[in-house]
């Protein structure tokens, strides 16, 4: 497909693609406050809401390839766009969460396919020569969607309602839409391309059953319940077919053995780390500053977007020094930087000012942009060419596996976390109490009822403050307590080219 007639109007319609499935990443979390009273959802549920969209995305990645040789890419593109838009379209007019989450799923199935197919699109319509610019472009705006994405949500869900923070998908999907049918060329067709369709279905048994536990543990009081067990059940058999079946069959769905060469293995690790670090905070974020701060919708996502700055600042610069420093002091550096601002996090209080707010979510950002591209330098150059496309599946399957959890296991913490904290609480609130006596003056007291409401209100924002602060310190220590795996990284190879610079930063998308 090298050489296509219009390359600069194919990359801004895919592009355009491109950044509307990375911008709803991330537009949903700055809603979700809104959302949960909208659907009269607890803490942990509204979760499902992210949670739903990242592991349907997770599973739809690896089937891109088969999809593509089976139907046509561009075909396959264009149905892609069409599902995610129809679901777009459900999300916003969702009146309960069961439906809000299906419609999350459908559109995570769907936009899933367009990060690898646009990838590929890219590396056909350009000559080799002209690859790493135009992969450099194509780039800048898969990732842009966390930049934009939680500062127009805020302003969306503010002035309009957070139902439209999904029906701006449809212009703008529209627009790349027609661009796409027009001007992309059909690549060759093979229909008798085979599935592996045992390995898909036990593997997203696994997977969805594994989700679905962590999801409903805390409400269902975990393995008290015999749906969990349930779950938890179908999760270790899902998992165990899979593998059975992926090393005894000619043809898997994906490769386990792949996670035998050491170096993938270390980048996949670092991979899942990465997802459970860095996606929970950006779920957290606006409950605390909506429950804690009591921060206007619009204010919360000014207050996101320096993440996003932070996130594009450092994937430029660690794809402009691939191959110029090693990689292994880049990921350090990242993860101290994650590590470091998460600790300030968990030291915060009710009265947090808004500069400690403005940097730690910087250094989030910093530190979350800077390690992507040097993990895909450890995990990717030792495989060889023909089995990488394979390898991507398996480390975005379990990237976006690592952000599930981690949000899920973040969300049933704050729950657990706070309710715990407000008995410990509650206890010391008595008449005989001299802490609470000499506050009287100020109308702190157990005399009236509307006394008692007062304490009560305070009671639940310090119990929350200590719930969410607990869960950053948990993303600290798990940043600390990944540099020693930087010890059995032996010296990577660099990637020099611009191309090969261009294409890593990408990969992870």
């Amino acid at each position: 497909m090298s050489g296509s007639k219009h390359p600069a109007l194919i990359t801004a319609s895919v592009g355009l693609a491109s950044f509307l499935y990375s911008v709803d990443w991330t537009i949903a979390a700055v809603a979700l406050p809104h959302m949960q009273g909208t659907f009269a959802a607890s803490q942990d549920q509204i979760g499902w809401v992210i949670t739903s969209y990242i592991v349907a995305s997770a599973l739809s990645i690896p089937a891109a390839g088969w999809l593509s040789l089976r139907f046509g890419r561009k075909r396959l593109f264009m149905s892609a766009v069409t599902v995610f838009l129809m679901a777009s379209v459900v999300c916003g007019a969702a009146n309960s969460l069961e439906v809000e989450v299906m419609a999350r799923i459908v559109q995570g199935l769907g936009g899933a396919f367009l990060i690898p197919l646009s990838h590929a699109i890219i590396l056909d319509t350009y000559p080799p020569e002209e690859q790493g610019k135009a992969m450099a472009l194509w780039g800048m705006a898969a990732v842009m969607g966390s930049f934009v994405g939680p500062t127009v949500g805020g302003y969306v869900t503010e002035y309009l309602s957070w139902r439209y923070i999904f029906y701006i998908n449809v212009p703008v999907g529209l627009l790349a839409l027609a661009g796409v049918a027009i001007f992309l060329p059909e690549t060759a067709r093979d229909p008798e391309r085979r599935l592996d369709w045992f390995g898909f279905l036990s593997l997203s048994l696994g997977i969805g059953s594994l989700q679905l536990m962590l999801d409903r543990g805390g409400q269902m009081d975990w393995f008290e319940s015999w749906e969990i067990i349930t779950e938890a059940c179908l999760a270790v058999l899902g998992l165990y077919m899979f593998n059975v079946h992926c090393l005894t069959a000619k043809q898997p769905f994906l490769d386990p053995r792949l996670l035998g060469r050491r170096t993938f293995l270390i980048g996949t690790v670092f991979a899942f780390i990465y997802g459970f670090v860095t996606t929970p905070p950006m779920v957290l974020m606006p409950s605390f500053l909506d429950q804690v701060r009591g921060y206007s919708i619009d204010a919360i996502g000014l207050l996101q977007a320096p993440r996003g700055i932070g996130l594009f600042a450092a994937m430029v610069i660690g794809g402009r020094t691939t191959g110029r420093i090693d990689p292994r002091k880049s990921i350090a550096f990242g993860l101290l930087c994650l590590a470091y601002s998460s600790w300030e996090m968990s030291n915060w209080t009710a009265d947090v000012g808004v500069w400690p707010l403005v940097w730690t979510n910087f250094m989030q950002g910093i530190g979350g942009g800077i390690i992507l591209v040097p993990i895909q330098v450890i995990a990717f150059p030792a495989l060889e060419p023909h089995r990488r496309t394979e390898a991507a599946a398996v480390y975005n399957l379990i990237r976006s596996l690592g952000a599930s959890i981690g949000v899920s296991g973040a969300l049933a913490m704050f729950v657990r976390t706070s309710s715990i904290m407000h008995s410990q609480i509650v206890e010391h609130v008595t008449p005989f109490n001299r802490a609470l006596q000499a506050q009287s003056q100020h109308g702190w007291s157990m005399a009236t009822i509307k006394s008692l409401a007062m304490l009560e209100r305070e009671v639940s924002l310090q119990s929350a403050t200590l719930a969410f602060t607990n869960d950053f310190w948990l993303f600290a220590l798990v940043a600390l307590a990944a540099l020693p795996l930087l010890l059995f990284v032996g010296k990577p190879q660099l990637v020099r080219g611009a191309g090969e610079r261009a294409e890593a930063m990408v990969i992870a998308e």
